[in-house]
């Protein structure tokens, strides 16, 4: 479920200084024609040659796409909270553009594009500060759910509970209410908040599009059929992986040689390590990293620790950036996995968890992949409680997969690449 920008404001000033096209227009004057104007002058701006509206078109489209994907990633994320992909966004696109003006010898200035993409995140940080308070969801839920009561409880939205069934004349984005337990007089309440324009949401949905989970222990048989994504979705995401391995297969085969050689010089055994796990339909399959322990010390199959004095130096990095993944791109090329998806569990960790978590075994229906949704906002563990957390992220990706996920986990995945979150 996406949320979209706050609808209360009705006041002319609201509307403008808070209206896209100001910010989109204010973003550009700052981003892409003042960094043009540095670079040649305002005569070059009003009379360009060839090169400079080959720039300037460039630089534009750079600033215009990043803008509107930030736009967008803020009404999908959950929650809201979308600085943390500003950085990310603009490295891509504008990395994009850059990769592109060289293979098409295209007349564009790379300083122009570096002071450029400078620009655009400073200002992009500017304008999240300056109107986070401006877009945080302003609800007013109807209490009395378990779904409503804990939507009250979360700091990510500013919400207030309806002593009576009135909104007494205040401006909300929304009103929500749990469907599964309202009575006449509140479906009442519900139908005028709609009639005159307010949003009415159920608070099922929204818990869900707040935290990015689907709970499981409130789930029944019948919820499975919106598990299960759709045929056209997933014909296109192997199309995309393979594209996207083939495509990166000169750097990762460069960077797998160097790190293989590393392996080997620190410490004795394979550089491959190779290990069964389950996959889609609770099939076995044989999954490939970069060893990162040494291969002396054995060990029962349990989860390694951060600390774990089997991890060698080389190890720590590997795991820290995720490099100790790149093998399993053979695993993508044989359809055994896919580049996102929920992460595949050892067999014993398997039979564990299905015989403590409620519909585990669901999580199946889809390809595991490299990274994924719980991987990228909960990290890595091996407790059940906290496994049972990563679950609901992982129904959640299930039932909401969609391209627009899949690039918002790519793009958290750059971040983490980055910052080393999460690392085991």
């Amino acid at each position: 479920m996406s949320l979209s920008f706050p609808r209360r404001f009705d006041r002319w000033h609201e509307q403008i200084l808070l209206s896209r096209f100001f910010m989109i227009l204010s973003g550009w004057l700052l981003t892409v024609v003042i960094p043009y104007i540095a670079f040649w002058s305002m005569d070059a701006l009003l009379h360009p040659d060839d090169g400079q509206k080959t720039a300037l078109v460039v630089t534009s489209a750079a600033y215009f796409v990043t803008h509107l994907s930030i736009l967008k990633i803020r009404t999908l994320y959950p929650g809201g909270r979308a600085a943390g992909f500003i950085g990310p966004t603009i490295f891509v696109v504008y990395g994009l553009l850059a990769i592109a003006t060289f293979m098409f010898h295209l007349s564009v200035s790379r300083y122009l594009l570096l002071s450029s993409s400078t620009c655009a995140l400073i200002w992009m940080y500017s304008h999240y500060l300056l109107t986070y308070k401006y877009m945080r969801l302003k609800l007013a839920v109807v209490s009395g759910g378990k779904y409503s009561d804990e939507i009250l409880m979360m700091s990510v939205v500013d919400s207030h509970a309806l002593s009576v069934l009135s909104l007494g004349g205040a401006r909300y984005d929304g009103v929500v209410a749990d469907f599964e337990s309202i009575d006449m007089p509140t479906q009442r309440f519900l139908a005028e908040c709609a009639l005159n324009r307010t949003a009415v949401y159920d608070a099922k949905d929204i818990y869900e599009s707040l935290t990015g989970r689907v709970k499981i222990h409130r789930m029944s048989e019948n919820n499975m059929g919106s598990l299960l994504p759709s045929p056209v979705y997933e014909v296109i995401k192997r199309s995309m992986d393979l594209s996207i391995v083939l495509i990166s297969a000169p750097f990762t085969l460069v960077l797998g040689a160097v790190t293989a050689v590393l392996i080997k010089i620190e410490s004795p055994g394979p550089v491959i390590y190779k290990q069964t796990r389950i996959g889609q339909g609770n099939k076995p399959f044989v999954i490939y990293k970069f060893r990162s322990m040494r291969f002396d010390l054995n060990a029962e199959d349990w989860a390694a620790e951060k600390d774990d004095p089997r991890i060698t130096r080389v190890g720590k990095i590997i795991r820290k950036y995720r490099i100790d993944e790149f093998p399993q791109f053979i695993n993508v090329l044989k359809g055994e996995m896919s580049l996102i998806g929920p992460r595949p569990e050892h067999h014993s960790f398997v039979d564990e968890y299905e015989k403590n978590i409620p519909f585990y075994s669901y999580r199946h229906i889809v390809k595991p992949g490299i990274t994924g949704w719980a991987q990228v906002r909960h990290g890595y563990t091996a407790h059940v409680d906290e496994v049972k957390v990563k679950i609901e992220h992982d129904f959640y990706y299930i039932k909401n997969c969609s391209f627009s996920l899949d690039v918002i986990i790519v793009l958290m995945t750059i971040r983490i690449m980055l910052n080393g979150f999460g690392a085991r």
